[in-house]
């Protein structure tokens, strides 16, 4: 029996969690063992700590689209500060709950009003935003990085990443994603994630002639 557009979507769309439901387990085993210090660590989240940003997860793990839009009203359309509500009601007493709290989402198909592949994105930007100031490897799948990729780099929801990469082309080093015209930016697919989304330090592990753009942006 032939699949019919919406049981493709769906098997995108539960394939897609399969993959942010692997990255949160990822982040919470990296975390098992962090100090005080570490968690309290300042994170490339702006004005965001490494516990914080975790928070955040937690939260955007438990918003439902009418819980979503019941907070941004509260907050009288202020997003920014939904956010840090939100986050500050999944921080925790203490680091271990902060992190127990992650742990309870690892699953969650949860979202608010978003596309899944958002939810995956954000998993992973996130997941740098923490990983790298720890000097936190982790070695992504590609397929999944590339899933990430594509999307970033026709969306401006949430974090500009579209309008960053106008005028440039896009290639990835280590896997298949490419994309626009013009100068050259080549490198590490988890980097050009990163730079689409505003991340200027992974620019240094990107060449060609529109780095330098790039990382203005």
């Amino acid at each position: 029996m032939p699949k019919t557009r919406a049981t493709s979507d769906l098997g995108r769309r539960t394939e897609t969690w399969s993959l942010i439901h692997a990255e949160r387990a990822a982040l919470a085993a990296d975390l098992v063992n962090l100090t005080d210090e570490e968690w309290a660590t300042p994170s490339l989240c702006t004005g965001l700590t490494v516990r914080e940003v975790l928070a955040h997860l937690t939260a955007s793990a438990g918003l439902t689209p009418v819980r979503w839009l019941a907070g941004v009203i509260r907050c009288r359309f202020d997003f920014d500060r939904q956010v840090a509500m939100r986050l500050a009601e999944q921080l925790g007493s203490t680091e271990a709950e902060t992190l127990e709290r992650f742990r309870g989402i690892l699953t969650s198909t949860t979202k608010p009003p978003l596309p899944t592949l958002a939810m995956l994105g954000e998993t992973i930007v996130h997941g740098e935003d923490i990983r790298r100031p720890l000097g936190i490897h982790r070695d992504y799948p590609i397929g999944t990085l590339t899933r990430a990729a594509e999307y970033y780099q026709g969306s401006d929801l949430v974090v500009l990443a579209k309008g960053r990469i106008a005028g440039l082309r896009l290639a990835a080093t280590d896997g298949p994603f490419t994309t626009g015209s013009g100068p050259l930016v080549s490198g590490p697919t988890v980097a050009l994630i990163m730079a689409m989304t505003g991340r200027t330090a992974y620019c240094d592990e990107l060449q060609g002639d529109g780095v330098a753009a790039l990382r203005h942006r």
